[in-house]
């Protein structure tokens, strides 16, 4: 452990010398260099605008305005950012063990299922116990979902890529069959439950919006997530374990274990994710829950950088895009998946930047020819 530490505290010492000190990619800062992402990215969607005749100053106007413009979209916005930065804290807590969860779109369904059917359930509860009890059920439902991925991984050395994929479907298809059998609302033809009770809903934290408190929640638990992998042993451990499994083998860390919790948590956080969408959008478990929520928070995470801080304002960001291409596509009458290419290009950009970093010259510690 004490080598391990030391390696790690070498690299990122302000005062270690070149030779010694970990290089930045452009020798520019991560903020730095997301913002050149962003603002590149952007830039080549303004390209795509000019060749189809529309003036990008004025779709991109159209994008702040339907994302920032009013009390409204300011509340759409923030509302599309919880399942975001839940799901894509989930995800970053894997990515930073060295596991690809790519299952949280199913994972979010199970979630929602799960907090709708205990809020059936238990619809005579008082709202708090309620609605505390939705929120375990989804995580719960969202943690066993990622652990089937995690058990094969860890115990049969499958590949979890290809397995949280197929689990996703799977997932979705469970889902439809029991919105449409066991679950279905009594006496309709849609794939969704009965209604939940007031006290089973989410309060609305900014009047005349859609806006709920599981904003507030998902600002806990990004501020939870940043403390625990970043001040913890456990954080300390799944970062290690991500970069060099080997040597924190070697250092003694639990690693089955480290590996198995950091896919129950990025499970539970996405199971949560479909907990908000049930008793703060919804109002109850419908067909088509999320309409890619758990794919979205995948570039989300990796724009973050996989830290939880980081990605909550990628979600901002992200979210805002989505909320405003709706806006910009019926005021210029640009394609809202122009703004799907903006937002993938950005994800390229940030991912990429390594590569300018093989082109820079090295330097050479002093000495050495």
């Amino acid at each position: 452990m004490t080598d391990v530490t030391q390696e790690v505290s070498l690299e990122s010492a302000p005062d270690a010398p070149p030779e010694t000190r970990a290089p930045r990619p452009w020798g520019r800062s991560p903020f730095i260099t997301h913002i050149a992402a962003v603002l590149l990215a952007l830039g080549i969607g303004a390209l795509l605008m000019l060749a189809i005749g529309v003036n990008p100053i004025e779709a991109y106007a159209a994008l702040l305005d339907g994302a920032f413009g009013n009390r409204n979209s300011v509340a759409e916005t923030l509302l599309r950012t919880v399942p975001l930065a839940l799901a894509g804290i989930g995800i970053a807590l894997a990515f930073q063990a060295g596991l690809f969860n790519i299952g949280a779109e199913g994972q979010i369904f199970l979630g929602g299922v799960a907090a709708a059917w205990v809020g059936l359930q238990l619809a005579e509860l008082p709202a708090l116990p309620l609605l505390a009890a939705m929120m375990l059920a989804a995580m719960v439902a969202g943690g066993l979902w990622a652990g089937i991925a995690a058990v094969l991984k860890l115990w049969r050395n499958a590949n979890e890529f290809i397995n949280t994929i197929m689990l996703n479907y799977i997932a979705i298809f469970l889902v439809g069959w029991l919105l449409h059998g066991p679950l279905q609302e009594p006496g309709s033809p849609l794939g969704q439950t009965a209604r939940l009770a007031d006290a089973a809903v989410l309060p609305t934290i900014l009047s005349r919006t859609r806006l709920h408190a599981g904003f507030f929640l998902a600002l806990v638990v990004a501020a939870l997530a940043h403390f625990f992998l970043w001040h913890t042993t456990w954080g300390f451990r799944l970062r290690v374990a991500g970069k060099n499994r080997m040597a924190a083998r070697n250092a003694g860390m639990p690693i089955t274990a480290l590996l198995f919790s950091a896919f129950w948590v990025s499970g539970m956080l996405a199971g949560l994710a479909g907990f908000t969408e049930v008793a703060g959008v919804q109002e109850r478990m419908i067909e088509n829950l999320s309409p890619g929520y758990g794919y979205t928070a995948i570039v989300v995470a990796l724009l973050g950088q996989l830290n939880p801080a980081a990605v909550l304002a990628a979600a901002v960001l992200f979210a805002a895009l989505q909320v405003g291409a709706g806006t910009m596509e019926s005021a210029v009458g640009v394609p809202s998946s122009i703004v799907t290419v903006v937002q993938y290009l950005i994800v390229i950009f940030v991912i990429g930047r390594g590569g300018f970093e093989l082109l820079r010259p090295t330097r050479k510690p002093a000495g050495q020819p």
